[in-house]
């Protein structure tokens, strides 16, 4: 006797992987664009951090400027300090009695989980402003550079974004 054998034995096997495949190709694509969203937006963030930190430093070097001539041509008697934080290296180039010179100095700037500025916590961010003094308009000009790093890490660091904010009067 001879037995029949049917023709669509496993067609359910192939019709659940089939299904599952789909559905994982589905959700890898899903996962993908959602990781991609969220790389986005930590951009934008950190972005936006680093424009605050160039605007503080603009900001710092202008108030210690007017209000008391601290990149004149003498150096002043109190070291210049904003947030409570006493600014970094100041490196001059070039004698303060000749112009034009350049000042340098980085500031480490610390936020907490709210984002407020001036209290300390792991995430910190840097300024390094530059102060160029000139015999002519404009007779100064104050270029800051923000970044979304700490001053020791933005040569480092690979996610490190910069953003400038420059000031001329």
């Amino acid at each position: 006797m001879m037995k029949k054998f049917r023709t669509n034995r496993g067609f359910t096997l192939l019709l659940a992987a089939l299904v599952a495949s789909i559905v994982l190709a589905l959700g890898s694509s899903i996962f993908t664009i959602a990781r991609k969203q969220v790389t986005l937006s930590s951009l934008g963030r950190d972005s936006q951090f680093a424009f605050y930190a160039a605007d503080t430093g603009a900001e710092c070097a202008l108030y210690w400027d007017i209000r008391h001539a601290a990149f004149g041509d003498t150096v002043p008697a109190t070291a210049p300090s904003c947030a409570g934080q006493v600014l970094g290296e100041v490196v001059t180039q070039g004698a303060r009695s000749a112009t034009p010179y350049t000042i340098e100095f980085d500031m480490d700037l610390f936020v907490d989980a709210d984002g407020v500025a001036g209290t300390f916590d792991d995430d910190g961010y840097c300024a390094r402003v530059t102060i160029t003094k000139n015999t002519s308009n404009p007779f100064t000009v104050i270029r800051s550079d923000g970044y979304s790093t700490a001053c020791s890490t933005t040569d480092t660091s690979a996610r490190a974004l910069q953003r400038s904010v420059q000031l001329q009067y």
